[in-house]
């Protein structure tokens, strides 16, 4: 797309001192520390007994049963695979990423919380398709360190694909607190038990392009400076990024960040501006279309789901070894991050006209200013890094893609009309 096409805003001078960022930085750990080991009993209880994050407790487990269920699952069946645990396994991406690596024979355990931020019942379907493939999905949450130590006293994993987080940029208005306590406290939940491990894993984990904020330099690079969040959501994987740094830079963790750019495809997320216009359209109701300012265009960089499980497996497949053992570095370790998006941003009005072609309904728009809600006007991935390390070559059109989620859509949600009726 035409850079002129997105409006830029010079004559700004952003000059951020050392002192100044080293300020922030401080000042983001000494919440994180206090968030995750200071939380006094009451605010606790005030978490577990708000009834909309009530389902991030972690449900039982253990047994001798329940142990047999984990290592079938994680128990490698091909030569020189893998055994990857999953984080949000029942998660979009996740659900795709833990087929991919069970179809090629890695073992796969899968965790989440099955939290009630979208309609907990996909995630559940989610769940029955990976089952019928062997992926075993432990239900529980990041959070959770005796669940987690449990889990890797059962199984020596030799990576981890940590997909799990709080997602989504305009919820953190009405729930901050989720985002700290799984993009943040989750994550260092995580890195503990991981940097305790004899034999540490190699994680590879999910940061996002929202990252890189209010920039205005196009594509986006990792070389660009990501100290200009929108929003809560971008903050805490900002966040995660530097609790990265740290873990590697102490521990020795062999870490890689996917910044991943507007997913979409079948068995994606209802909050997604794709999915829910599908269903809007075909119910006849109106769909916002935002503009920037001076009408400005606003675009994305839709990058399909095979296309960024493609780029999962190669970020873990060129994963080098931790060189940690039992919280002790011994060398340097690996500590990289990549952009996944397709590079070919798309006006949101151009989504719009490809659902009508394809719906072959027409849909009623409604026009409407970009809110000030953490939404950014444009993303536009630079992934001639991931081309060059992981092997990163998207090869699947916004046409293309709609084309299967759309028709993943209708045989998905016509099969569960049916089931509601036979009830």
């Amino acid at each position: 797309m035409d850079k002129s096409a997105y409006p830029y805003h010079g004559g700004r001078l952003r000059w951020h001192s050392s002192l100044a960022k080293l300020t922030f930085w401080s000042f983001v750990f000494i919440g994180i520390i206090f968030i995750f080991f200071y939380r006094s009993p009451s605010s606790v209880s005030r978490f577990h007994s708000d009834p909309s994050r009530r389902s991030l407790r972690t449900s039982s487990w253990g047994g001798p049963a329940w142990e047999k269920k984990v290592q079938t699952s994680a128990r490698i069946r091909s030569r020189n695979g893998f055994s990857v645990l999953v984080t949000g396994a029942a998660g979009f991406v996740g659900t795709h990423v833990s087929a991919a690596l069970k179809r090629r024979g890695d073992g796969v355990l899968g965790l989440d919380n099955f939290n009630d931020y979208y309609d907990p019942t996909l995630k559940r379907a989610r769940q029955e398709l990976l089952e019928r493939s062997g992926v075993f999905i432990v239900e529980g949450d990041i959070n959770d360190a005796a669940l987690l130590k449990k889990l890797f006293q059962v199984v020596p994993f030799t990576h981890v694909m940590h997909l799990a987080a709080q997602a989504g940029v305009r919820y953190a208005m009405q729930n901050p607190s989720s985002y700290v306590h799984s993009n943040v406290a989750g994550f260092v939940s995580l890195l503990e038990v991981c940097k305790e491990a004899t034999s540490q894993p190699a994680i590879v984990w999910a940061s996002s392009s929202s990252v890189y904020g209010l920039n205005t330099k196009v594509p986006f690079s990792e070389k660009d400076k990501t100290d200009q969040p929108a929003s809560l959501y971008a903050a805490t994987k900002k966040a995660g990024e530097e609790i990265a740094h740290t873990y590697n830079h102490i521990y020795g963790l062999s870490l890689t960040g996917l910044r991943f750019f507007t997913v979409y495809g079948p068995w994606g997320r209802p909050d997604m501006a794709y999915f829910f216009f599908t269903k809007d359209i075909l119910n006849g109701k109106s769909i916002p279309i935002f503009e920037g300012e001076n009408h400005g265009t606003v675009a994305r960089d839709f990058t399909y789901i095979d296309d960024i499980v493609k780029g999962c497996l190669g970020a873990l497949d060129t994963a080098q070894k931790s060189t940690g053992s039992g919280g002790k570095k011994k060398g340097p370790a690996q500590l990289r991050v990549f952009n996944l998006g397709n590079t070919s941003p798309v006006p949101v009005t151009n989504l719009v006209t490809i659902l009508e072609r394809i719906l072959k309904v027409k849909a009623k728009r409604n026009v409407m200013k970009l809110p000030r809600n953490g939404d950014v006007q444009f993303t536009h991935a630079n992934i001639s890094l991931a081309h060059r390390e992981l092997g990163y070559k998207p090869t699947t059109d916004l046409q293309a893609g709609l084309k299967k989620f759309v028709r993943w859509y209708l045989n998905y949600y016509s099969a569960a009309g049916k089931k509601a009726d036979a009830r």
